[in-house]
């Protein structure tokens, strides 16, 4: 009596519409003959010994068997029995009454409880299918006396133990197959996750590789011919009037100028899209409203200014790494972003309440780009480029804050060791305020920051 307890997979489904739209699998499929097998041939067995054992019924058991099949074939091929509650509990009414009227005339008919317990469980929600399993099995025990003089504790537990059994087996499957589709479903979200990480690691490369490009023309072609201009103009300027060599001079400078110009708007054409459409502030809040998982808001501290485009690309930049590291590896709730504005510096921060990480560790977690911790020095070799200082401050289970601090370009100035000191006197002044937001964000990581 094995071969019928696996035949219930396609029952599991608690939806009765389910097997209709859905495909069946192979192996429910080979599952669903079988039990078709388990029933035709216990109504042949049935049948055929009432035959050979010159019952006195016979006739009536032969009968009973035929219109038990039909009823049950005419189940199987009808589609509105596997869509329709109600279409399945008027058939499986039919079975019960063909199947008494064959109990009634032969005690063989008990056998035809087993495969009917999977039918109930299948077609009936659990409830109800748990009660018709527990009726089938008393009819059958009801059939069994009314044809057998002696009462055996067999003709109780044969029915009880199969109806146990079945209803086990069902809610095993049913447990299977709820974890298969969800594996299922966690499968196909990841197959389309990866997809999107590719396309925005590709988009991601494009930007860098245009940015890239940019700075090249900008700080080879842009300044050379910037260069040559000028020295075309102190040639002019030597030469004295009326020299014959006066006019190519002039051409050259001409032709410097409008390749200098054309320089210029292939920079300008190259500069990241986020920045064409508004300010590096509206850029950063466009970006965290267009981030997946954890809630991420933006604050604008001081006086916005308008920076030096390397400064917005490389801010930018470095915001976009860091909330792709919070997205990817710091599992967090909620993040940050605040931009600042100083006297004499611009001080980006971001914060985030995910799980932290070793920064002194070779592979970082959340701020790592998964990469083999090629994003931190990336960051840092962006803000370093400005003469600004990068720092990162974590602790596993702790949170992350990540903050960069440029010198504003100022004119009295004078050299690159004073722009040096003046963003490290700002950068430690803004420490405590990135721990105050690191505290805001995950009251446990005070001890650790």
């Amino acid at each position: 009596m094995t071969a019928p307890v696996s035949s219930a997979p396609p029952a599991p489904t608690a939806p009765p519409a389910r097997p209709a739209t859905r495909a069946l699998t192979p192996v429910s499929k080979v599952l669903r003959l079988c039990l078709h097998a388990l029933l035709f041939g216990l109504l042949a067995l049935a049948a055929t010994r009432a035959v050979t054992d010159s019952a006195p019924r016979a006739g009536w058991v032969i009968a009973a068997c035929a219109v038990l099949a039909a009823v049950y074939a005419g189940g199987v091929r009808a589609p509105a029995v596997h869509s329709s509650p109600r279409a399945g509990a008027l058939w499986l009414a039919g079975l019960g009454a063909a199947w008494a009227a064959l109990l009634v005339v032969c005690p063989d008919g008990l056998w035809i409880a087993f495969p009917l317990y999977f039918l109930e469980l299948h077609l009936l929600r659990l409830r109800w299918g748990v009660t018709a399993v527990a009726a089938t099995a008393c009819a059958a025990i009801a059939g069994f006396l009314a044809h057998s003089s002696a009462v055996t504790p067999g003709a109780f537990l044969g029915p009880l133990l199969g109806g146990a059994v079945a209803v086990a087996t069902v809610l095993g499957y049913q447990a299977l197959y709820r974890e298969s589709e969800r594996r299922r479903e966690l499968i196909e979200e990841l197959i389309t996750t990866r997809a999107e990480l590719a396309a925005a690691e590709r988009g991601a490369g494009i930007l860098a590789e245009r940015e890239r490009l940019a700075r090249e023309i900008h700080d080879t072609l842009a300044q050379g011919l910037s260069s040559i201009q000028l020295l075309l103009r102190a040639a002019e300027r030597a030469l004295p009037e009326g020299a014959p060599a006066l006019a190519h001079i002039g051409q050259a400078r001409e032709a410097a100028q409008e390749n200098l110009a054309e320089a210029r708007r292939f920079v300008r054409a190259l500069t990241p899209p986020d920045l064409e459409r508004g300010s590096l502030a509206a850029a950063l809040e466009r970006l965290c409203t267009g981030v997946p998982g954890p809630r991420v808001r933006f604050s604008l501290v001081g006086s916005p200014r308008v920076l030096p485009t390397p400064y917005e690309v490389a801010l930018l930049r470095i915001a976009q790494s860091a909330l792709a590291n919070v997205v990817r590896h710091a599992r967090a709730g909620r993040a940050e972003i605040t931009l600042t504005f100083m006297d004499a510096s611009v001080t980006l921060d971001i914060v985030d309440d995910g799980h932290g990480f070793d920064p002194a560790s070779a592979s970082p977690g959340p701020a790592g780009s998964g990469d083999g911790g090629f994003g931190l020095p990336a960051m840092r070799s962006r803000a370093e480029t400005l003469g600004g200082l990068f720092t990162v401050e974590s602790d596993p289970g702790q949170g992350t804050a990540v903050a960069v601090t440029l010198p504003l370009p100022l004119e009295n100035l004078e050299n690159a060791e004073t722009l040096g000191h003046v963003a490290h006197g700002a950068h430690v002044a803004h420490v405590g305020q990135v721990e105050n937001t690191v505290h805001a964000q995950r009251p446990d990581a005070v001890e650790a920051l």
